[in-house]
């Protein structure tokens, strides 16, 4: 009688193989889905864009995206989470030369900035009023600013500055000029979104260095 080893046995590598591929086409899929989700609620809102809306903006029947996210609040949050792991990304990155703190807060505010603009309307999704506060999600959304934000709180706590200057409010006002660029930021203008960071950061840079002397 012939052995049937290796008859109709799909080898290991082969299987693998096979898993991975599907693994990386699910992604894609899903890394689809929150590009045109977020296309959709940063025009329409997050009230204005049913599961039906991103359903149809992708060529997929209502039913199978539930298969990639339970519920539009779970969306909304993986989107939220891949945007912060990508500014996160980006200021990690640019924290990884300068060792002078001004010289790494600036190079984190540049980053920063940059992230900010090339996310293009989508930065309306990371904005703190984009959800109106709804409960069940928001303290999740608020976790993952703050983590984010905790890079900051590090870099403005390692800065040598004159005795009585209120960190936390250096923090957040120096936050606060550079989440407003993306407003009235203009692409055809002649400054980059780098060079205005680092104009409103040169503005606090001067104001908080030790007086000579």
């Amino acid at each position: 009688m012939a052995s049937g080893e290796g008859q109709g046995v799909t080898p290991a590598s082969e299987t693998v193989a096979d898993e991975t591929a599907d693994t990386a086409a699910g992604q894609s899929r899903r890394d689809e889905v929150l590009d045109r989700a977020g296309e959709l609620m940063a025009a329409k809102g997050y009230d204005g864009t049913s599961m039906r809306d991103i359903a149809r903006a992708v060529g997929m029947l209502p039913g199978s995206l539930y298969y990639h996210f339970p519920s539009k609040e779970a969306l909304f949050l993986a989107l939220h989470d891949r945007m912060v792991e990508t500014m996160q990304t980006r200021v990690d990155a640019a924290l990884s030369a300068p060792t002078d703190p001004w010289d790494r807060l600036e190079a984190a505010c540049v980053a920063h900035v940059e992230g900010l603009i090339d996310t293009g309307n989508l930065v309306a999704i990371v904005s703190p009023g984009f959800l109106n506060e709804r409960d069940a999600i928001s303290a999740s959304i608020r976790e993952e600013r703050s983590r984010y934000e905790q890079r900051f709180r590090d870099l403005v706590g390692a800065l040598p500055l004159p005795a009585g200057v209120d960190r936390r409010v250096l923090r957040l006002h120096l936050f606060g000029a550079l989440n407003w660029v993306p407003t009235w930021f203009d692409p055809g203008g002649s400054l980059t979104p780098g060079q205005i960071a680092r104009q409103i950061f040169n503005v606090f840079r001067a104001a908080y260095l030790p007086a000579k002397g």
